[in-house]
């Protein structure tokens, strides 16, 4: 008999425990209007192919080993014997046409690579 009382007198003292939610604000929360424009890519590395356009990679390098184009986004990758060369371009402002932001170089085996002396090799 004293079993069950304790249980409940358990129960009971548990459920006082239990969380209550906050208090309502008086502030209602605020208003979100539309998403905000994409944001404006900088580039941040410093090599001599950022701020080229496609066109002028092309040029540089010939055909695109891989040509992606995801949302505002365009990546050529171009490979070689030495080396392979990832250059990822964005739109500098809204509008405008995209250029060279990012530069990625690394071995054939996936080591880290040196962005310039990997352009000229392929460049040869």
């Amino acid at each position: 008999m004293i079993r069950p009382l304790a249980a409940a007198a358990l129960i009971s003292l548990l459920g006082a425990c239990a969380a209550t939610p906050p208090p309502r604000s008086a502030t209602p929360p605020p208003v979100t209007g539309p998403a905000a424009p994409p944001a404006v890519v900088r580039p941040v590395q410093h090599n001599d192919l950022i701020g080229q356009s496609p066109a002028a990679v092309g040029r540089l390098f010939g055909q695109p080993r891989i040509d992606v184009t995801e949302g505002g986004a365009r990546k050529l990758q171009f490979q070689g014997s030495a080396c392979v060369l990832d250059i990822y371009f964005y739109a500098p402002r809204a509008g405008a046409d995209p250029v060279a932001t990012h530069v990625d170089a690394r071995t054939p085996d996936g080591r880290n690579a040196e962005v310039n002396s990997c352009a000229d090799a392929l460049r040869r």
